[in-house]
């Protein structure tokens, strides 16, 4: 199975070779993990890579519910996905991006950020669609007094615990991904500092037993997200279409605030209810132990306040240069067409018409000068 045609054969393991079979050769690793479930002596190991671990027996009152908590072994679970996350941007790359970019003939620059923008679009919304399933169906937004009761969250649904491990499946797969794609260095520290946040907030999240506050701020982050993206790809094909930047502009400024609200909320008058816990290794409090205090918890909630502040003071320096450039571009194209309404106005001219710059008589003949008689 093929993801990219090649005009040419490549020498083996050279690194234009790697580039461009690397989907190939990451199929062939997960086809050895699901060939290694057929036998009985390799399935066990095999399910490591494929199903999240640690899973617990929690009584109820309905009876005993499986749940999961974190643990070591998630690293390999976390790398397997890995791999299936290469090979769905490879697939998205290859069915869907070369075929709308062979007709759209961007240049370089816009065919990287194309790129960049139609994968994110595709993660975006396959990531919401599915975040609001699992929000929904965990009673998290019907219940908001959820996000902080019972604190900490140890023991996870399975859903919730195989939705965070793919999200830092996917996340991690994007630091080959730039290599992969040839991405070029100016934008390699941007996509950095991109991928560290995703991953931070998101590691975060898990190991501090935050996973509930933390699903409903990844709904939020990712809806502005995929409005912005979206709103690019149409700006590529139209470059006067900008109508769902403004969109986004009012998406963006709804979500920051739902997103710091939520913080206060929840961290700054939530967790303080439940702050007395006892430390248990053995359960896994041992990171929400540390984190719930005074002045762990403060520290953090002024964190987030400054770079939510920044955030929003680039988002309003990046609006007032749009509006800037907007403005200026009606006023040239004002004194351009005024320009041109002067330009049509009739000139006057002689009787006659002009032949090589001389003005030539009805019949053709050039009119004769008038001679000054002297004094």
């Amino acid at each position: 199975m093929a993801f990219r045609r090649r005009a040419k054969s490549h020498p083996f393991f050279s690194q234009e070779f790697l580039i461009h079979n690397h989907a190939d050769i990451v199929l062939c690793l997960v086809l050895l993990v699901l060939v290694a479930l057929m036998f009985e002596v390799t399935a066990k190991t095999a399910f490591v890579f494929i199903l999240p671990q640690y899973n617990v027996s929690v009584p109820t009152a309905d009876g005993e519910l499986v749940q999961y908590h974190y643990g070591l072994k998630d690293l390999v679970t976390i790398l397997f996905y890995i791999l299936i996350a290469i090979i769905l941007h490879a697939v998205v790359q290859e069915y869907a991006l070369d075929k709308i970019n062979r007709r759209l003939h961007l240049s370089k620059v816009k065919h990287s950020k194309f790129n960049e923008s139609g994968q994110l679009v595709a993660f975006h919304i396959t990531s919401v669609i599915w975040c609001l399933y699992v929000v929904v169906t965990e009673g998290y937004i019907s219940n908001p007094r959820s996000l902080w009761e019972n604190y900490p969250h140890v023991y996870l649904p399975f859903q919730v615990k195989f939705f965070y491990l793919c999200q830092l499946a996917y996340w991690l797969h994007a630091l080959p991904e730039l290599y992969f794609q040839k991405v070029r260095k100016e934008e390699i520290p941007r996509q950095l500092r991109c991928i560290a946040l995703y991953l931070v907030h998101i590691t975060g999240a898990y190991l501090l037993n935050l996973t509930r506050l933390g699903l409903i701020l990844l709904l939020l982050q990712y809806l502005a997200e995929f409005f912005f993206h979206m709103a690019r790809l149409v700006c590529f094909t139209d470059e006067n279409n900008e109508k769902l930047f403004n969109v986004w502009a009012v998406v963006f400024v709804v979500t920051r605030l739902f997103t710091l609200t939520l913080y206060i909320l929840v961290i700054g008058f939530g967790l303080p209810r439940v702050e007395n816990q006892a430390l248990d290794p053995e359960r896994g409090n041992f990171f929400s132990f540390l984190f719930n205090n005074i002045l762990f918890r403060m520290s953090v909630l002024l964190l987030v306040c400054l770079f939510q502040a920044s955030v929003m003071w680039r988002f309003i320096h990046f609006q007032l240069r749009r509006w800037r450039e907007y403005w200026n571009e009606q006023s040239s194209r004002k004194r351009a067409a005024s320009g041109a309404k002067q330009q049509a106005k009739p000139l006057k001219r002689d009787s006659g018409y002009h032949e090589n710059g001389v003005v030539k008589a009805e019949n053709g003949t050039s009119p004769r000068t008038k001679k000054l008689k002297s004094p």
